[in-house]
């Protein structure tokens, strides 16, 4: 998995202060755990997962398929990775806008201070922004440069254009120790729809055109390349079960309601563990502990936490406030040798793995998405327009999966 290009639908917006300071805590926390249960390389290889990206940002209570993922994503993790930056040993350089043009300096300083080549990661740092900018001319403008590095010397950078025209984004993804070449291939394939010609300089056909512009001018060739392997996210922003894989997300909610779960006493005893919390933390230990192919459907995990607008349904507050709590105590006792909590958050992925083989779902999505809603205001749920508000009439709960 070299990385690969992902297409949003194109949002504007800050993320409110509420929101923000939590993506950080428990996206630092997700870092954490990665890094300790799996290492660097891996968090690396994971964030070049386009897929798994996004649902990330779904767990951390995003809108599920806009682009506003990408900054405030990378935002919230510089936040907290970077103040702890010696003890993880990775390091996220770059950002939005003026913040990118800081990359070659921030990576500099961070070179002089572990005895990395500062001026191979700078290289590398503006050419993958030279190659998705320049050398594929899609429509995309890039606006945003985030270059994540280990003191192992490894790297991920993930970036994104805007096309304000068709109302886009697209994000791209790369690994550094899958790429062979920068101007070959780099990607291993391309996310988003076709519209129309474009110039791909990257194609493996194109090598005569590369050495051709080398050879004899510095415009372009007018060679139509073609763009590989394409998905897209929708552009309606509720989540409909299109969008979701109802067999994974029922065994999630039907694990939640159960109260045995097998090799997790430990977890279930903590206070403040109830099935709503069950929910998320069992999402939330798949985005740290899942395989590749259990993120091709991200709106699975806006049922972790919500999104900001609203979609499926507010951010569960007092919910989100807890899973940080429960997984950074896992953490903190996994370090002095206490790992009872920290295998039970991981368990959960993996009880839900095996509950997946025989659940059939019944396509009740909507009535979910309702019912969640309509509680809401319990788990002090909150949107960017304000508080949920307690229903005048609520109806009885459904058991739906």
């Amino acid at each position: 998995m070299r990385g690969g290009y992902a297409e949003l639908p194109l949002h504007y917006g800050r993320v409110p202060k509420w929101l923000a300071e939590r993506m950080s805590l428990l996206g630092g926390a997700i870092v954490e755990a990665i890094i300790l249960e799996y290492g660097r390389d891996m968090f690396l290889r994971k964030l070049s997962d386009p897929c798994w990206f996004q649902s990330l940002g779904c767990v951390l209570g995003m809108d599920w398929h806009s682009s506003g993922i990408t900054t405030s994503v990378m935002g919230a993790l510089k936040a907290s990775v970077n103040k702890r930056s010696e003890e993880l040993g990775v390091y996220i350089c770059g950002g939005r806008g003026k913040h990118s043009l800081k990359t070659p300096d921030e990576l500099t300083r961070i070179a002089s201070a572990t005895g990395l080549d500062g001026d191979k990661l700078v290289r590398h740092s503006r050419l993958a922004a030279k190659i998705d900018n320049t050398a594929i001319q899609d429509g995309f403008q890039l606006y945003l440069h985030a270059f994540v590095l280990s003191i192992d010397g490894n790297w991920s950078i993930v970036q994104q254009g805007m096309n304000a025209a068709s109302k886009l984004a697209r994000r791209y993804h790369w690994h550094a120790p899958e790429v062979y070449s920068f101007v070959e291939e780099p990607h291993s394939f391309v996310y988003g729809h076709n519209q129309g010609q474009i110039l791909n300089l990257t194609d493996r056909n194109a090598a005569v055109t590369r050495d051709a512009i080398l050879a004899i001018s510095k415009e372009h060739p007018d060679y139509i390349l073609r763009e590989a392997r394409k998905i897209i996210m929708p552009s309606h922003h509720h989540v409909s079960e299109k969008d979701v894989n109802l067999k994974r997300l029922g065994t999630v909610l039907a694990l939640a309601q159960e109260k045995g779960v097998g090799n997790m006493e430990e977890l279930l005893l903590l206070e403040g563990l109830g099935p709503r919390t069950l929910q998320s933390l069992t999402l939330v230990s798949e985005v740290i502990h899942g395989t590749p192919c259990r993120f091709n459907d991200p709106a699975r995990f806006s049922f972790a936490h919500g999104g900001k607008d609203g979609h499926p349904f507010p951010v569960p507050t007092k919910i989100y406030d807890t899973s940080i709590e429960l997984l950074q105590q896992a953490l903190d006792k996994a370090k002095i040798g206490f790992k009872e909590r920290s295998e039970a958050i991981k368990n959960l992925s993996k009880v839900a793995l095996q509950k997946e083989k025989d659940f059939v779902p019944n396509h009740q999505l909507d009535q979910l998405i309702a019912q969640e809603r309509a509680a809401s205001w319990k788990y002090g749920g909150r949107t960017v327009y304000g508080k949920a508000q307690r229903p005048i009439q609520t109806k009885n709960q459904l058991s739906l999966f």
